[in-house]
């Protein structure tokens, strides 16, 4: 038997002075109660009940017993107790790693945001090289981790693991260039034109998936002018005059709009890829963790819903 069962069981007949009574107070029979007293008595090898007819009491090494069972007990429900308010709490540590560029303008604002918002929650964020394997996160005592992938991702990597998986958002990438790169090479007119220019690549991502004229194309890079696994690294580059990248948008955002990275081949669409997070389950996750999931969730679908237009604008477009 469960030798903390038994000491519960113990403790009760102590306190109710009776198998029936103290059964009833767990949930059990009396009868039960009598057998764990008659465990723990055997385990012993002494005896920790006196039994009559009408009643019972302890013996000496009864009343010692029951003052250690009950000092045992009393501490683990006081820690289970405690553990349950951390999970709880909007505060105390969490930790949430992704891949390098995944510490792009966007997710960083986001999570300076949610942390000016929770001040009680203390974060580390970090971005670097480990593995893209969706569990290597817990491995390394984090709480959230940050993936990319396409909406197969979660088949492919999480099927079988004891993990939630959460969209966060869409990501949105542009083949771009510099202005200077484009007066030396020229703009390529069609997506094959792509193999006769310098490209950038990141090493992670070494196939550009493109759809043209209603098709896909994946381009296999084979032998970029420059490679690096930091999308900032390769905007650098692109910005330096020395190729063709295929960029995020939240990284180049101010690029595209002062003109010093323009798009190529605007007519080429570049499928999304997806923005997951993943932790563990809700018994398993503290609250800090599902909340800070949540508040990112939200954050980004707010920022892809377009504002509604006033009336007045409305009526206009009508008109």
């Amino acid at each position: 038997m469960d030798q903390l069962t038994i000491m519960r069981s113990f403790v009760g007949v102590t306190k109710a002075l009776s198998f029936r009574q103290a059964g009833r107070e767990l949930g059990i029979s009396g009868s039960l109660v009598s057998r764990h007293v008659a465990e723990l008595e055997r385990k012993l090898g002494v005896r920790l009940v006196n039994r009559t007819t009408r009643a019972i009491g302890l013996t000496p090494a009864g009343v010692r017993y029951a003052q250690f069972a009950k000092r045992i007990i009393d501490e683990i429900d006081h820690e289970q107790a405690a553990l349950g308010d951390m999970h709880d709490k909007l505060e105390g540590p969490l930790a949430i790693m992704g891949p390098k560029w995944v510490g792009s303008k966007d997710v960083v604002d986001a999570v300076i945001e949610f942390s000016a918002r929770y001040p009680e929650i203390h974060i580390r964020f970090e971005v670097n090289g480990l593995s893209e394997r969706a569990y290597d996160f817990l491995e390394h005592g984090f709480d959230v981790a940050f993936h990319t992938g396409d909406v197969t991702f979660p088949t492919r990597h999480v099927r079988n693991q004891n993990v939630v998986l959460r969209k966060i958002a869409d990501l949105d990438f542009k083949l771009c260039a510099s202005p200077g790169y484009l007066r030396r090479k020229g703009q390529p007119a069609e997506v094959t034109d792509l193999t006769d220019h310098d490209c950038l690549v990141n090493t992670n991502y070494q196939i550009w998936h493109l759809r043209h004229a209603g098709h896909d194309v994946h381009l296999k890079i084979s032998d970029p002018v420059y490679s690096a696994n930091s999308y900032l690294s390769l905007r650098k580059a692109a910005l330096a005059d020395r190729g063709i990248a295929l960029l995020p948008v939240g990284q180049i955002k101010d690029e595209l709009a002062d003109g010093s990275l323009v798009r190529v081949l605007p007519g080429t669409e570049v499928p999304e890829r997806l923005l997951y997070a993943l932790r563990l389950p809700d018994d398993q996750s503290p609250a800090r963790v599902r909340l800070f999931v949540d508040f990112l969730a939200e954050r980004f679908r707010r920022k892809a819903t377009p504002p509604a237009l006033p009336a007045s604008k409305i009526m206009q477009g009508i008109s």
